[in-house]
């Protein structure tokens, strides 16, 4: 599988000085749209600017930062991902390891302009741009646009010229997982800016490798390395000293957990503008490689439901199931399973706040998406050649034969779980989403309807 996608663009990305202001402008590419001339997507005001540059310079943080890769690997640095439209811009990006998550949401009221078209493409952060952005004072005027050839931010600088580099495909992986644990996040604590400044005080110094605990100790919340059942679990705590620039400023944080604590989501406060960052459940995990959405593939979904999803979701540029069920004449059966289907694509992302999905038209084509699981493609081929068997299936359990490499595994489902005896389920015992062999005997035992 290719590591890298790699994109040629009609004009690189730009930071230009015009009337007394910097306009920042993001060169666009699409596989998928037809109409290279587009307008630009966005151009207007941004009313906190200054958060917002330091909230985009602590996502370029992140981007560049790795918690289990070498050197040489960590030197390959990535892109932050642009979308505009629902009234808002949001900026993404992974660290070089995938295993930390970062979003910038400029919302509706810190924008004083226009959308006049919705889309998503990929940004360059380079040296000058970082120093153009942390040139940005409190108060100052600043203009933002949005564009299919350049993205412009309008301050007092001088000139900044973006250039084009590779997408690692591994992001659009790590946007399918990171969506669908947001999706089942539970809200946990919530901190004012005082309570917030004294827990980042108490993170620990180094690299550490046992995991840590949230609790509430009295009325102050604490680290602590002392296992707790009401606490909530971080792996990799180190990785939060990411966001430490970024706490002098914010109203609030709020921490959302998921369920058996596979990630954890910190959302820090500005006003009109949201940081959120997630972690995976340990430093040497990746998002990438979590697997969480490979259920989601298993059932085949036809191509019309997904033109439908796709020609209304780019339209309203939110995912309202109820709406479109009834608007394309689909049961709800149907569109939780669209749902899942385009979650596991990456198509959509979530929002915590709102508790809603929103679209992100990525600028791929879709059996592109779908060849980026080589699980579920391993499942696929073993269907093919014939090496999966049912041998017993009641309600209650099922049990299976799927063929491997010089020895046959079994795979049994019960109520609530599922084993393999094969050495990816031996070592991660589903947490890091099922095996080849149980996605084999699951796509088998639909297609042949049991």
């Amino acid at each position: 599988m290719e590591d890298l996608i790699t994109y040629k663009y009609a004009s690189p990305s730009t930071l230009i000085k015009k009337e007394g202001k910097d306009a920042l402008f993001l060169s666009k590419y699409s596989e998928v749209s037809k109409n290279t001339e587009a307008p630009c997507f966005f151009w207007g005001d941004i009313t906190e600017p200054f958060i917002m540059a330091r909230c985009l310079i602590t996502l370029s943080n992140v981007v560049k930062s790795k918690f289990s890769f070498t050197g040489a690997e960590m030197a390959r640095l990535r892109d932050p991902i642009v979308t505009a439209g629902d009234g808002r811009i949001r900026f993404e990006g992974f660290s070089n390891c995938a295993g930390v998550y970062a979003r910038v949401d400029v919302l509706p009221d810190a924008l004083d302009g226009e959308f006049m078209e919705n889309g998503t493409t990929n940004v360059d952060f380079n040296q000058p741009m970082l120093t153009s952005l942390g040139n940005i004072r409190q108060k100052e005027n600043v203009m933002l646009s949005v564009g299919q050839k350049e993205v412009a931010l309008y301050t007092g600088e001088g000139k900044t010229v973006e250039r084009k580099v590779p997408l690692p495909t591994k992001w659009i992986k790590g946007l399918t997982t990171v969506q669908i644990y947001l999706s089942q996040a539970q809200e946990g604590f919530t901190f004012n800016k005082i309570e917030t400044q004294l827990l980042f005080r108490s993170i620990p110094k180094g690299n550490i490798k046992t995991d840590y605990y949230l609790i509430r100790r009295g009325t102050m919340p604490v680290f602590t390395p002392v296992k707790s059942t009401q606490g909530i679990c971080i792996g990799g705590i180190n990785r939060l000293r990411l966001l430490e620039p970024l706490i002098p400023y914010i109203d609030k944080m709020q921490v959302f957990p998921h369920p058996t604590m596979q990630s954890t989501t910190w959302q820090l406060y500005f006003g009109n503008i949201r940081f959120s960052f997630s972690l995976s459940r340990d430093a040497w995990r990746g998002f990438s490689g979590e697997g969480a959405a490979l259920e989601n593939l298993i059932e085949d979904v036809p191509g019309e439901w997904i033109a439908a999803m796709n020609k209304y979701a780019y339209a309203n540029q939110l995912f309202n199931p109820t709406e479109l069920a009834m608007k394309e004449n689909l049961s709800f059966d149907q569109v939780d399973l669209l749902t899942a289907r385009l979650a596991a694509m990456g198509l959509l992302g979530y929002d915590l706040d709102e508790n809603r999905f929103f679209y992100r038209r990525l600028p791929f084509k879709l059996s592109r998406i779908e060849s980026l699981n080589p699980r579920m493609k391993g499942a696929d081929k073993l269907i093919q050649d014939g090496k999966v068997r049912i041998v017993s299936h009641t309600p209650e359990r099922t049990e299976a034969r799927v063929e491997g490499s010089g020895v046959t595994h079994t795979v049994i489902f019960d109520p609530g779980r599922e084993r393999c005896t094969c050495e990816w389920y031996s070592k991660y015992q589903g947490e890091r989403g099922p095996c080849k062999h149980v996605l084999a005997v699951k796509k088998n035992y639909e297609r042949i309807k049991i």
